[in-house]
């Protein structure tokens, strides 16, 4: 059973930009790998820029993007108005995003 999460990222204006990844969303894979690999808000739009993923991986040419990969529908990152109301989606477990001040937050859903 997959493990589903947003990865996001927010903006100077406060809005957040994010993702869905399907597999592995939990903490101790997908919140280590965007630690470790993805904390540079650079690369990290490089991963938001394949729009929705299936696999988050440590390097961006192995992880499967839905688009580049699996030749599905592209699906561009969903705007939010801030963190609060990223944080407030249903639909996922986790919500990861990487604030202004570059550390990651992580969310937990009610689901």
């Amino acid at each position: 059973m997959s493990t589903r999460s947003k990865i996001g990222i927010e903006n100077e204006n406060g809005r957040v930009n994010a993702i869905y990844c399907h597999w592995d969303g939990y903490p101790e894979y997908n919140g280590k790998i965007l630690k470790e690999c993805y904390s540079d808000r650079n690369k990290l739009q490089q991963l938001l820029e394949l729009g929705d993923i299936s696999v988050l991986k440590e390097d961006l040419n192995k992880v499967e993007a839905y688009h580049r990969d699996l030749c599905k529908t592209y699906y561009p990152p969903t705007e939010y108005r801030n963190i609060d109301s990223f944080s407030k989606q249903f639909g996922f477990e986790y919500g990861y995003v990487l604030s202004k001040e570059g550390e990651w937050l992580t969310f937990e859903s009610e689901l």
